[in-house]
């Protein structure tokens, strides 16, 4: 066979063992890595019908000191966690100790003290189901619905980076005034016969309260992280800068992410594939206000992309934000057990798992129909551009094996 013929012949083997590739992750059950995410998806649609009223088995343990023990450097919770429904229960049902303002921020919350010193993050309802916000991707009041569906896509990805959140219906009068310090009180008032208030934070103002219907008014409360787990906040690096007529780096440069695999902490361990795991979860649930990041204290970039305040998210189901993939498809890089999760997720599977997850909340229905209907077709997106990244790069500089047991292996 002369030298021609052998080049020829090689090529089309390595196009073959590429496309065989492909076909074996498409079908989610071809090599052992796909087998193993395979495994780890279906106990991930096992444990999403979370019963009401569920009961701790240690009882000699508090559902916070459960919560807490689960915290680790790459995860929130475990992948199993028989006792998830109790630990939620009892944060949408626990008796308030203690309410006073939220911590630092642009948007308004409250932040409260649960039976036991379990401190939670308030955010109340501002927007009926079926309201859309419009403006740019990021504008308007934080969505509280959209916290309980953000962490529950969380479990479905299999990143089990997000807080635990839970919705709730709280009494203003007779579960928070009663416990309220003076400057959470100092901020109340009434509007017609509903009870709001307006706390204090950066864009909080008297003329633009939260208010209740009556005295019940419905929100989100987020488990606060162990204390032994201090957050160190980045910038995140395809961050914009949300000013008109000024553009970041990444919206102009097409080498940005050149640049950024020179800058540590994403030069070397798993940071800049989180930071892609996140792009792709927050091009599903249309968060384009990803300006900073919180990680854990003095990690080296070892420990994982918290997936913190996801309030701006689910405001518009009509708009596909596509620059929230900037890292994806700048890069071209993505962890293989998440391209492998994004493709059992498709075929209207993600909307699905969506449904039944959030059966379980208080304040279900928690997203109106377009919404779980937009999660499908960003997901066909998500999935189309990173086969572009194949077609270009190849699957092996595309698709990243995980290492050292990183995320959801």
């Amino acid at each position: 066979m002369k030298l021609k013929q052998r080049v020829v012949v090689l090529v089309a083997v390595l196009l073959l063992l590429g496309l065989a590739k492909l076909l074996l992750l498409d079908g989610g059950e071809g090599s052992a890595a796909s087998r193993r995410d395979l495994r780890a998806f279906r106990k991930m649609e096992a444990g999403l019908s979370l019963s009401r009223g569920a009961r701790l088995t240690h009882t000699l343990q508090s559902p916070w000191e459960v919560a807490g023990q689960w915290v680790g450097p790459r995860e929130v919770y475990p992948e199993e966690t028989p006792e998830l429904a109790a630990v939620l229960t009892a944060l949408g049902t626990a008796r308030v100790e203690r309410a006073d303002v939220g911590y630092k921020g642009t948007q308004l919350k409250a932040l409260l003290v649960l039976d036991g010193g379990q401190k939670v993050v308030f955010k109340p309802k501002r927007y009926s189901r079926d309201h859309m916000v419009e403006g740019e991707p990021y504008a308007g009041y934080d969505r509280h619905n959209a916290e309980v569906a953000a962490f529950h896509l969380d479990r479905i990805l299999g990143f089990r980076r997000a807080p635990l959140v839970v919705g709730r219906f709280v009494n203003l009068r007779t579960e928070i005034k009663p416990v309220a310090t003076d400057q959470l009180l100092s901020t109340f008032l009434m509007q017609g016969n509903n009870s709001c208030f307006y706390g204090k934070c950066y864009y909080c103002r008297e003329s633009e309260p939260a208010c209740a219907e009556g005295e019940n008014m419905e929100g989100s409360l987020t488990l606060w992280l162990p204390d032994v787990w201090p957050l160190q906040k980045h910038r995140h690096p395809w961050g914009r800068t949300y000013r008109e007529g000024k553009l970041a780096r990444w919206e102009y440069d097409e080498s940005y992410c050149d640049a950024v695999k020179k800058m540590p902490p994403y030069d070397a361990g798993p940071r800049l594939l989180d930071v892609i795991d996140t792009a792709i979860f927050d091009y599903l649930i249309g968060n384009a206000d990803r300006h900073h990041y919180e990680s854990f204290q003095d990690d080296g970039g070892a420990s994982m992309l918290i997936l913190l305040d996801n309030a701006k998210s689910f405001g518009n189901a009509a708009l596909d934000e596509r620059s929230i993939l900037a890292s994806l498809y700048q890069c071209c890089m993505v962890r293989m057990s998440t391209w492998n999760r994004l493709n059992l997720l498709r075929a209207g599977a993600l909307s699905s798992a969506m449904r039944q997850a959030l059966t379980f909340d208080p304040i279900n229905p928690v997203l109106a129909e377009p919404h779980l209907a937009a999660l499908d077709r960003r997901l066909s997106g998500v999935i189309a551009t990173i086969r572009q990244c194949v077609e270009s790069q190849g699957p092996d500089n595309t698709l990243i094996e995980d290492r050292m047991n990183l995320p959801h292996s």
